[in-house]
């Protein structure tokens, strides 16, 4: 009997063997036996707050993987880090904040947590970031004084540091990156850092998150802020927070650490599947670098204009969940809406034609097939 043909429009793959619904994520934290002998230590220690054995590792380890001396301050979680950072600036209570209005929620309610006000901009198109010389020029016709910036690293993909260092050096005016998903890709910090360790992050301490710097002063305040505005004695020097990491989420975090090469390259492996399945749907566009250069726990592509909402329709009719993952632009939130902002025809287009997919270190070849056959199928009713 003759072999049967393979099909020549994809590779022969198996089908999948379990067709249920695939979810938009499936968060994978290190499981028992790898954090146990984290606990065990904490059992030793006897310690598990106010900046523990564990906490100070794990600093130690992030700081270590930035090429320049870099400092490292876990704080409870990603928006506080955002919001600290700012704090320990100084920037001035009721100043504006420029913004991206294409970001998630968290920016906006960090730089309030910090006093300032909003000034949403918008975003380059080709990049989905605040562009340097775009913010450069509406400083010219700004509305008020404008105290601080936090570009905001689209979906895991760093924004150019250095221009950013650049502009903060010429205007004097702060800048605080928001690169909640970029740890994989965040390797210098000449402006001040903000990372996510949330559980849905490629590494994480289940909640958490960290400000990384080159400035040691700077990071000192941050610590402070972190902690009552403690200074080694129970004194508080100024108004503060309580938003210090515990040494049980240090645990987590540590083994998330360990395992990040393993990690990475299963996200490698799954994004492999997308890259090679989506080569037959040309109209699907990755982010530059996306699942070769940078990894993230997410994976937003760009489709037809003004068609993600169709496509994300004809998706779920397959049983494939999607996500708009900053929806219609965070302007648009009622706790935002009345606040001060720009012509957003770019993030009217990006909300309209960007989509996430499903995306997660265990994406099976057959499930991103699944993923790329109803893309395909719904292309084709366009």
């Amino acid at each position: 009997m003759a072999a049967m043909p393979i099909p020549a429009t994809k590779p022969y793959i198996l089908p999948d063997p379990t067709p249920q619904r695939i979810p938009i994520a499936h968060a994978l934290l290190p499981a028992h036996a790898a954090i146990a002998p984290y606990l065990e230590r904490i059992d030793q220690a006897r310690c598990y707050s106010n900046f523990g054995p564990l906490v100070t590792e794990l600093e130690a380890r992030l700081a270590a993987r930035f090429k320049a001396p870099t400092g490292v301050v876990t704080v409870a979680n990603g928006t506080t880090a955002i919001a600290l950072a700012l704090e320990a600036l100084g920037c001035d209570p009721g100043g504006l904040c420029i913004v991206p209005a294409f970001t998630f929620c968290a920016t906006a309610h960090a730089a309030r947590q910090a006093g300032l006000e909003l000034w949403f901009l918008d975003v380059d198109p080709e990049t989905w970031m605040l562009d340097p010389a775009t913010v450069a020029e509406a400083l010219k016709t700004a509305p008020g004084p404008v105290e601080a910036i936090v570009p905001v690293g689209a979906f895991g993909r760093l924004p150019d540091l250095e221009a950013w260092a650049r502009l903060s050096r010429e205007t004097g005016i702060p800048v605080v990156v928001d690169a909640a998903a970029a740890f994989d890709a965040l390797d210098a910090a000449p402006v001040p850092v903000a990372v996510s360790l949330h559980a849905t992050k490629s590494v994480s301490t289940g909640e958490g998150g960290f400000v990384a710097a080159q400035d040691p002063a700077f990071l000192q305040r941050v610590r402070e802020l972190s902690a009552f505005g403690f200074r080694g004695a129970r004194i508080a020097h100024m108004g503060a927070h309580n938003a210090k990491l515990s040494e049980y989420a240090a645990a987590v975090g540590l083994a998330s650490l360990d395992a990040w090469p393993q990690t990475r390259s299963r996200y490698a492996f799954a994004a492999q599947h997308l890259r090679v399945a989506l080569a037959l749907a040309p109209e699907i566009e990755f982010q530059p670098g996306w699942g070769t250069a940078w990894f993230s726990s997410v994976c937003v592509v760009g489709t037809p204009e003004g068609q993600a909402a169709p496509i994300a329709a004809a998706l779920d009719a397959a049983g494939i969940d999607t996500r708009a993952w900053w929806g219609e632009g965070c302007h648009t939130h009622p706790a935002f809406e009345h606040c001060l902002r720009t012509d957003l025809p770019v993030t009217r287009r990006l909300a309209a034609s960007t989509l996430g997919l499903p995306f997660f270190v265990d994406l099976a070849e057959a499930q991103a097939w699944r993923i790329v056959d109803a893309l395909m199928s719904a292309l084709k009713e366009l």
